[in-house]
C-alpha cells in the first residue's frame, strides 16, 4: 500500500464510523402514524384540506426582507412569495410573465418593452405599475442602497456608472413610459436578460412605503408587496408567517391561506420537527441521516438535480493566500471529491473539478487535473505546498468559516482532515449566525478559508462567473483579474452563442488556473415533503413557489 493510499484509509475509517453510528441512532419507533387512518386527499385524492396551512422549514434567519438588500436562500425562499419581478420562472425552468403580462423585444436586442398587467395591485390595494419597477430598479443599482446584487442588473443602460458612482440612478436606461409600459434599454445584447428580471434585484419596492419608514420599511405592519402573500408577522429565530394576499392579480387561483417559514439552522432538529408533524417540508436533510431516511420514509425524500456549486473561497488580500497560487493549489488537489461525494454526502452531489455547473449552451471546463488519479493529485499537492514554503514540520495553520449548519460543519471536518492527513496542515473551524457569518466574509479582515455556495438564479453560465468579477459584491475573495473582467463584458453583449461560450469558458479556465476559490461539488436538492402537500414540483432552480402548492385533506 502506497503512502498515499495509506493516508486516505486512515481518515475515511473512523469517519465511516461515525456516520454508521449516528445513522443507527435514528430509531424508527419515534416516528409517528402521518395520517392517522385518513386517506390522503380524501377519497377522490385531490380533496383540500379545510385549512389551508402551509408549515417550511427554511434554513437560516432571514438577513432582512428587503429585496434590494438581501441575499441568501432563505431569504429568496421567502420574497418569491412576497413579491413579483416582471418575469417569474416555471417549473422546467423557462421564462414566464409575472408582473408583466407579455413584452416586446427590439431586432438589435437593446430595448425592451414590458406590458404590466392591468389587474396587478399591491398588497394594500394600490396599482402595480411601471413607474413602481423604474422605482425599484433604480434604487436597486443606487450605490446608497448598499445592495450586493446590484451586478445582476449591469446589462441595463449606464447601470455600471451609477454603481460605480459616476452617474446619478436617473439615467439607468429604465424609462415608463405610461403606468401600464415599461421600457428598459440595454448597454448591449444580453441573452439571459429575461431571466434576471425575475430575481430580486430588480423586484419593485413600494414607493411610499420606503420613503415614510426609510429602512425600518420591510417589517410586519409597515412592508406592502406585491406578490401572492403578504408578511403578517415575524419573530426573530422563531417564525415568519405570510397571508394571502387578496389585491394579488392571481389570488382565485392561490390555495394556500398561510406560510410559515420556521428557521431552523440544525438539520436534525429540523427532521425531528417534520417526523412530528411541525412542519410539512424540510428546506435541507441531515448527511448522517440520509440512509434511515431513504429505509423509512422513502416516498416523502425528494432529491433532484440543483444548478447550483458548493465551494471554499480563500481570502487573496491577506496572509497566506496573497500573491501564493501555489498554495492555493495545493489546498484544491488535497481534496479527495470522490471519497467526500460517495462516503459523506451521499445524496448524488457531483464533484466539483470546475466553476460552472452543467448550465444550457455552455460546456463546462474540466481542468488536466481533473483526469489525474487522487495519488498523483496528492502527490503535485505536497509537491506544491512545500514550493509555498510549508512543510509537515513547518505546517500552514488555517481557519475554515463556515455559517451554522450541521452539513457544513462534516463536509469542514471532512476536509481539514484531508488537509491534515495529506499536507500536516493544521485547522480550525469557526462557525457563525447566517447574518453575522456574511459581514465576515464581506469584511475579509478576519478570514482565511470560508465555505460559500452558489444557486443559479438563472440557467446560464454568466450567472456563476459574474460573482468572481473584480466588482462584484459577492466576490468576498477579494481577487482581482483583468483578463477575467474583459472576457465576462464580452460575453454579456455576445449574441453568437458559441462565440460567448468560448469567451466564458477562457473565463472559467483563469479563475481555476489561479484559484481564489476551490469547487467541491455541484448540489442536488434534497428535502422531505408530505404527501399531503400537493402541487410540489422540482426543478433544477429550486424555486417553489408557495402560490403553487395547496394541502390535500389527510
Amino acid at each position: 500500500m502506497t503512502p498515499s493510499l495509506m493516508t486516505r484509509c486512515r481518515w475515511i475509517l473512523p469517519l465511516f464510523l461515525l456516520m454508521s453510528f449516528a445513522v443507527g441512532c435514528g430509531d424508527a419507533r419515534m416516528g409517528v402514524d402521518r395520517s392517522a387512518g385518513a386517506k390522503i386527499g380524501g377519497d377522490s385524492g385531490t380533496e383540500l384540506a379545510e385549512r389551508q396551512v402551509l408549515r417550511r422549514g427554511n434554513g437560516a434567519e432571514p438577513q432582512s426582507l428587503d429585496p434590494h438588500k438581501s441575499e441568501g436562500v432563505p431569504e429568496s425562499n421567502l420574497q418569491r412569495d412576497l413579491y413579483e419581478g416582471l418575469t417569474i420562472e416555471g417549473p422546467d425552468g423557462d421564462v414566464m410573465p409575472g408582473a408583466a403580462r407579455s413584452w416586446d423585444i427590439s431586432d438589435d436586442g437593446l430595448v425592451y418593452i414590458f406590458h404590466m398587467r392591468e389587474n396587478a395591485r399591491w398588497s394594500n390595494g394600490d396599482p402595480v405599475t411601471a413607474h413602481d419597477f423604474e422605482y425599484g430598479l433604480r434604487r436597486s443599482v443606487d450605490p446608497s442602497t448598499l445592495s450586493n446584487y446590484s451586478i445582476m442588473l449591469r446589462p441595463i443602460l449606464n447601470a455600471e456608472a451609477i454603481i460605480a458612482g459616476e452617474l446619478p440612478p436617473e439615467s439607468l436606461g429604465v424609462r415608463a413610459i405610461d403606468d401600464l409600459t415599461l421600457e428598459i434599454r440595454l448597454s448591449g445584447p444580453t441573452p439571459y436578460f429575461l431571466g434576471v428580471l425575475n430575481h430580486s434585484a430588480s423586484y419593485p419596492v413600494h414607493r411610499p412605503t420606503v420613503e415614510k419608514y426609510g429602512d425600518r420599511w420591510a417589517r410586519p405592519g409597515r412592508l406592502v408587496s406585491n406578490g401572492a402573500f403578504r408578511l403578517r408577522d415575524w419573530v426573530m429565530q422563531s417564525h415568519i408567517v405570510l397571508e394571502r394576499n387578496e389585491y394579488y392579480w392571481d389570488n382565485e387561483n392561490t390555495a394556500l391561506d398561510e406560510v410559515w417559514y420556521y428557521p431552523i439552522e440544525n438539520q436534525s432538529t429540523e427532521l425531528q420537527r417534520y417526523r412530528a408533524h411541525a412542519i410539512d417540508m424540510t428546506s435541507d436533510l441531515p448527511f448522517r441521516q440520509l440512509a434511515w431516511i431513504r429505509s423509512n420514509l422513502p416516498e416523502e425524500l425528494v432529491i433532484s438535480e440543483y444548478l447550483g456549486i458548493y465551494y471554499y473561497g480563500l481570502n487573496v488580500t491577506r496572509a497566506p493566500f496573497k500573491d501564493n497560487p501555489e498554495l492555493r493549489r495545493a489546498l484544491n488537489l488535497a481534496i479527495d471529491r470522490e471519497i467526500l461525494t460517495s462516503q459523506v454526502t451521499t445524496a448524488g452531489e457531483i464533484p466539483a473539478y470546475g466553476f460552472v455547473p452543467g448550465t444550457a449552451n455552455y460546456t463546462q471546463h474540466v481542468p488536466e487535473w481533473a483526469g489525474w488519479t487522487q495519488e498523483q493529485r496528492v502527490a503535485e499537492a505536497r509537491r506544491l505546498y512545500e514550493a509555498a514554503g510549508y512543510s509537515h514540520e513547518q505546517p500552514l495553520r488555517l481557519q475554515i468559516l463556515y455559517n451554522t449548519h450541521e452539513n457544513h460543519r462534516t463536509i469542514a471536518v471532512a476536509i481539514s482532515s484531508m488537509w491534515k492527513d495529506t499536507l500536516g496542515i493544521d485547522t480550525e473551524l469557526i462557525n457563525e449566525e447566517w447574518k453575522v457569518y456574511l459581514e465576515t466574509r464581506r469584511t475579509k479582515q478576519n478570514t482565511q478559508v470560508y465555505r460559500a455556495g452558489w444557486i443559479g438564479d438563472y440557467n446560464d453560465a454568466y450567472n456563476f462567473l459574474e460573482i468572481m468579477h473584480s466588482e462584484s459584491g459577492l466576490n468576498d475573495s477579494g481577487w482581482r483579474s483583468e483578463r477575467y473582467d474583459e472576457l465576462l463584458a464580452l460575453a454579456a453583449q455576445e449574441r453568437d452563442m458559441a462565440r460567448r461560450a468560448a469567451y466564458m469558458n477562457e473565463a472559467e479556465q483563469i479563475l481555476l488556473e489561479d484559484m481564489p476559490v476551490i469547487p467541491v461539488y455541484f448540489y442536488v436538492t434534497k428535502r422531505l415533503v408530505k404527501p399531503w402537500v400537493g402541487g410540489y414540483r422540482s426543478n433544477i432552480m429550486d424555486q417553489i413557489y408557495s402560490k403553487d402548492l395547496h394541502i390535500l385533506k389527510h
